[in-house]
């Protein structure tokens, strides 16, 4: 996956105007946001404007790693990624677009007892939810993925049905389908306020003018928090940066390999375009805002790489990029109606899951402004649990 490009934008011409008036006013063009517009005009609803102070797919959307999976310890994360995988396979035919899915895998490399027996019982869960998953020996991980030392390698888990796609195309596609549809989009546009009469939010203000709305969705990631504030809703989110980087061109190619992850310490690698993608979750990094690629974390993801993966230790890189994690105290997402304002939905806090699970969300929260049962049942994901003292499980299958 190469550096991506400015992200590509639906229409010029939607961009005109900002109205005065909307039925829903989606606050976020990224994945998320895109994705619920998308599904909104789907199912027929009409006057939806999403505000993005920066670019379509500019901010967290833009810079993910593009994984694609169903492998999770809690069972509504693997329904939401067994949901969302369907639906980036049904991309080119609904709403109409190629993304680049590329199905090669996942692969978890578990280097203690005690890591093998929590995969093992997730492996479980996820096969009763339909997903192909299965424990693995170190020999079987080595040929799936030839750069790896099995030295000290206790188990994987693979799942053959998982891969990743391009971000931006993602974003691309749902924006141009519900642009099509009449949605108004309107970047380099910010969020400044918010009115509320009683229990509901009335007027979003931007540095644009106000639009007076029915309905609020905040899918703001990283930004969520702030968002939520202006209507007097907590959405404890607190943003994390994360980078990434490229190899140069590799001769003789790269071997197809799955995305292959080393749990205890993070690191991460697969294939893009002629090289190879890395990354690795450093442990010091400090909550905030700077999106600011700093390369000096390469030292970690070599130092594991030359005990796991040898070969990739010494590869020059071209670059990279650092963006936003959105992560909350569980690690699971945010997703629903907020109680003191229930016209403000939000779906955020997705802890780097966002970019995998946005099809099924969208498909929630259009169901949520419906008033429909949703096909997942969201309500352990209330923002408010953390106050209420019920917060879940945290996701154990973070990266």
């Amino acid at each position: 996956m190469a550096p991506a490009p400015s992200p590509p934008q639906p229409n010029a011409s939607v961009y005109s105007a900002l109205p005065a008036t909307a039925d829903v006013v989606i606050i976020g063009g990224g994945v998320m946001g895109t994705s619920i517009a998308f599904h909104l005009t789907e199912a027929g609803v009409r006057d939806i404007v999403v505000v993005e102070r920066g670019e379509l797919g500019g901010g967290s959307s833009g810079k993910p790693i593009g994984g694609v999976r169903a492998q999770f310890s809690d069972p509504l994360n693997i329904e939401l990624g067994l949901r969302s995988l369907r639906a980036f396979e049904d991309f080119p035919v609904r709403p109409g677009a190629d993304i680049g899915l590329d199905t090669v895998g996942y692969l978890f490399l578990l280097t203690g007892a005690r890591q093998a027996a929590e995969f093992e019982e997730s492996v479980r869960t996820q096969n009763r939810l339909g997903v192909p998953s299965r424990m693995i020996g170190p020999r079987e991980a080595r040929a799936l993925c030839p750069y790896l030392d099995t030295d000290g390698l206790v188990a994987a888990a693979h799942c053959p049905a998982d891969g990743h796609a391009r971000p931006a195309l993602v974003v691309h596609g749902y924006a141009r389908a519900a642009a099509r549809a009449g949605v108004v989009f309107a970047p380099r546009t910010a969020v400044t306020g918010m009115d509320t009469a009683g229990d509901r939010v009335t007027v979003v203000h931007t540095d644009r003018g106000p639009i007076a709305c029915s309905t609020v969705v905040c899918a703001a990631g990283a930004w969520s928090a702030r968002i939520g504030a202006l209507a007097g809703v907590d959405l404890p989110v607190r943003p994390l940066r994360r980078q990434l980087a490229f190899t140069v061109p590799l001769v003789p190619a790269a071997p197809r390999i799955p995305f292959t992850i080393d749990f205890a310490s993070s690191a991460y690698f697969h294939n893009s375009d002629d090289g190879l993608l890395f990354g690795l979750a450093d442990p010091a990094e400090a909550e905030g805002f700077d999106t600011t690629w700093t390369p000096h974390w390469l030292d970690l993801f070599r130092a594991v790489a030359r005990q796991r993966a040898p070969a990739l230790a010494d590869m020059e890189t071209s670059g990279g990029w650092a963006g936003l994690y959105e992560v909350t105290p569980d690690h699971n997402a945010l997703i629903g109606r907020a109680a003191t304002a229930v016209n403000f939905l939000y779906a955020t806090g997705f802890s780097g899951h966002g970019f995998l699970q946005a099809p099924a969300v969208g498909e929630i929260v259009r169901d949520l402004h419906l008033g429909r049962r949703p096909c997942v049942d969201v309500a352990p994901l209330g923002a408010d649990r953390f106050r209420a003292g019920s917060a879940k499980r945290p996701e154990a299958h973070v990266v």
